[in-house]
């Protein structure tokens, strides 16, 4: 009889589903999720490890903020483009630029005439107008997926020459010559690891060679008894010379003198630069063609294009970030080392004044997502006890620091001066 009467109490699916915040969830995320909710409720309230009256409450607790399992992580690593982490934060602008292209939109439409327009006409023009000496550009889905379409294009069957020193792996054991071999390219290796010559690769170029290619290191520096050969260099050799300058700098910056840009590139003769949109451009996943006219809309038109080009998302979002104000990348970049200090010490004052280990202290940032290889940025940190850093990553918001001789360090480069409360309070939660 008691088990009889559990089940009595049990309510009713659809007097679940009426009540109107339950509704609400269904419109929101969907109503065969929700209704998985609320079979789990009432299996607990079977079980008797849930009371009936608090259905409605367990339901809604258990369907997510978002209807996405990524989360937004606050990245307090120092590390400003962050692989893990997505790498380029989008700017407000970008973000808008989103939901105005989620709907039905004019990717592909010339509303003046009611024909088909150019795709992503907008992206493609600002991306031109950032970079003026570039004759053509185009945009694919990725950079790895720019440099496959330019191998594919021009080196199908033929040769690619470079430097032994630039056959790089980067992130998750991807490399550079495997990418390369998988579009039917032939590599021709020249020098050694550490020099290489303009003879080198004049020795190695002739009718088979489909291009010369030069590497960006991306996250590692050869030092010591080195030599390498600049672009200018190279463009008498009589084949193309192709530059996959990876983190998608445009234009020279000052804390980054040593980084490769595209306009410096295709100034001292390259015939075509490959490129990321979501490193130190600051925008979404995208890969960067920017070169001669002719070979841009060789590349352009050729049927591995079509396989490789991006959605209207990544078009509205990259435009913005072209046109649109200073990037968070951008920002971070040039954050004030003394506002980064007067941030930290305020974190850090407000925390001990709460009982916590927490000291303002002198750190180093870096550029992460394959760019500027070495170079490290005046920064400061909220210094606490490593204990802090597993329970702010699994906090709500996670926030993501860095462990350092036995101390989580949150570093402020990367951290908009707007999450400093939310940083504080994560830490606090931590003590609760």
């Amino acid at each position: 009889m008691r088990a009889m009467d559990v089940r009595r109490q049990v309510p009713r699916t659809d007097a679940v589903l009426a009540v109107p915040a339950v509704m609400a969830a269904a419109r929101r995320w969907g109503r065969p999720r929700v209704k998985r909710a609320v079979s789990a409720a009432q299996q607990r309230v079977r079980e008797g490890t849930l009371p009936p009256a608090d259905v409605v409450a367990d339901v809604l607790a258990a369907l997510p903020d978002t209807a996405t399992t990524l989360r937004p992580v606050l990245n307090a690593t120092g590390v400003l483009l962050h692989t893990n982490l997505g790498r380029a934060p989008l700017s407000a602008a970008a973000v808008e630029a989103l939901g105005a292209a989620a709907g039905t939109t004019d990717v592909e439409l010339d509303l003046a005439t009611g024909g088909r327009g150019q795709r992503g006409a907008g992206a493609v023009a600002a991306l031109a107008e950032s970079v003026p000496s570039a004759g053509g550009v185009a945009v694919v889905n990725n950079g790895a997926a720019a440099l496959v379409l330019a191998a594919t294009a021009l080196a199908a069957g033929r040769e690619i020459v470079l430097a032994r020193g630039e056959m790089v792996e980067i992130g998750d054991g991807f490399r550079i010559p495997e990418l390369l071999e998988s579009t039917g390219a032939r590599l021709r290796e020249v020098g050694t690891t550490n020099r290489v010559t303009r003879e080198d690769y004049a020795a190695a170029t002739g009718r088979g060679t489909g291009f010369v290619l030069k590497v960006h290191p991306s996250n590692f520096r050869v030092t010591g008894f080195t030599s390498s050969v600049p672009v200018k260099e190279l463009t008498g050799l009589g084949v193309p010379v192709v530059v996959d300058i990876g983190s998608g700098l445009l234009a020279p910056h000052p804390a980054l003198p040593a980084e490769p840009d595209a306009a410096t590139t295709l100034a001292h003769g390259a015939d075509l630069v490959t490129a990321s949109g979501d490193k130190l451009l600051g925008g979404p996943q995208a890969g960067l063609l920017l070169g001669c006219e002719p070979l841009v809309t060789r590349l352009r038109r050729h049927p591995l294009a079509r396989a490789l080009r991006v959605d209207k998302l990544t078009l509205a979002a990259l435009e913005a970030t072209l046109r649109g104000p200073e990037t968070p990348t951008a920002r971070a970049l040039a954050a004030d080392p003394d506002a980064l200090r007067r941030r930290a010490r305020a974190i850090a004052t407000a925390l001990a004044a709460r009982g916590v280990d927490a000291t303002a202290v002198a750190a180093r940032a870096a550029v992460g997502g394959g760019g500027a290889p070495g170079v490290t940025l005046d920064s400061a940190a909220v210094s606490l006890p490593e204990r802090y850093a597993p329970l702010l990553r699994t906090g709500s918001p996670p926030v993501l620091g860095r462990v350092e001789r036995g101390r989580c360090l949150l570093d402020l480069r990367a951290l908009p001066a707007e999450h400093d409360t939310a940083v504080r309070d994560a830490v606090l939660a931590c003590t609760s």
